[in-house]
This record gives structure tokens, sequence and C-alpha cells, in this order.
């Protein structure tokens, strides 16, 4: 079981945005990422550790495509949200600088898609020096394959990979 300060730990969720929580997602549909992550976040507030929700935007349009704001449950729990314009969640963002602020050297890491936007961001924060925790259970790809390949090669050499069952957020000093 992995325990986790919560004055030291932020929830990091990626791209919980109704235009792809709506394709057809592997291993996990949509709606069970979002459960699964909402409930991640809960419990990571209600410890007392900030929840941040990143989504995507695409460069160079003049209006985003229907769906691409944050869900509306995931907007409520966040603590900050940052935008970004790339696949991963540093590049271009304050997403660094919003998680220092809050103190954070260990991300929890949940969303969509599994190799692609969680991925891309969790090597960022690996070159950044932040401790890695992946909630397995709350990520989801567009193949079973890309999201297996993902969490059984590369993520673990990033970080854990964990059910969200397996994580506990320390109390007490």
């Amino acid at each position: 079981m992995a325990s986790l300060d919560p004055r030291q730990s932020a929830v990091v969720l990626i791209d919980l945005m109704p235009r792809l929580l709506e394709l057809d997602l592997e291993p996990r549909t949509g709606p069970a990422v979002l459960e699964a992550s909402l409930a991640l976040a809960e419990s990571a507030r209600a410890a007392g550790a900030p929840v941040v929700a990143v989504r995507v935007e695409r460069p160079d349009v003049e209006a985003q495509p229907p769906g691409s704001e944050l869900v509306p449950a995931v907007a409520e729990l966040a603590d900050a949200v940052v935008v970004k314009r790339s696949i991963g969640g540093f590049y271009g963002t304050d997403l660094d600088e919003v998680l220092r602020r809050f103190g954070a050297r260990t991300l929890v890491m949940a969303g969509v898609m599994t190799n692609l936007g969680v991925e891309s961001t969790a090597r960022a924060a690996s070159d950044r020096g932040y401790d890695l925790v992946f909630a397995e259970d709350a990520m989801s790809a567009l193949s079973e394959a890309e999201h297996e390949a993902a969490v059984n090669l590369n993520l673990p050499r990033f970080g854990d990979v964990v059910s969200s069952a397996d994580l506990a957020w320390r109390t007490g000093p």
C-alpha cells in the first residue's frame, strides 16, 4: 500500500473532458475512469491534498470543439486548472509553478489517455524531480494494448503503478 503525505502530494487529473471521455476507451469506459478519478480526488481533498486538473485546448483554432471544458464535477473539485496546448501538461504551462506552490513532491496521476496525456505529463514530471504514483484503475486509452503498454512497460520506469484502493493518505504528523 502506498502511503502518501497530503502536505507534500497532489492529485493530477489529465484531460477529463466530455469530448474525450465519450470516446471508445479501453480497458475502461470514460464514465468508469471519471468515477474512479473523482473518488481519488475526493479522498485526496478529504486528507488535505490538492487536486490539479489539466485540460487540453487545440492551438490555432477559432473555437474549441464541443465538450472541451472539464467535466463539471472535476472542475468543482479542482484546486487549480491548467490549460495545455500539447500532449503533456508541463510544456508551455504553469503546471510546475502551481504544483510547487502547493508544496507537492509526489504526484498521483490519473486520466486519459494513459499512453499520451498521462504518460507525457509523467515523463516531464519525472524530469522535474517529482515522485510519481499512477492510479491504474483511474486511467484508460484508445486501446487496451496502448493502456497495457503504458502501465506495464513505460510508467513503472517513472513511478509506482497501483490501484486506487492501494493508496492511503497519512494522517497526523
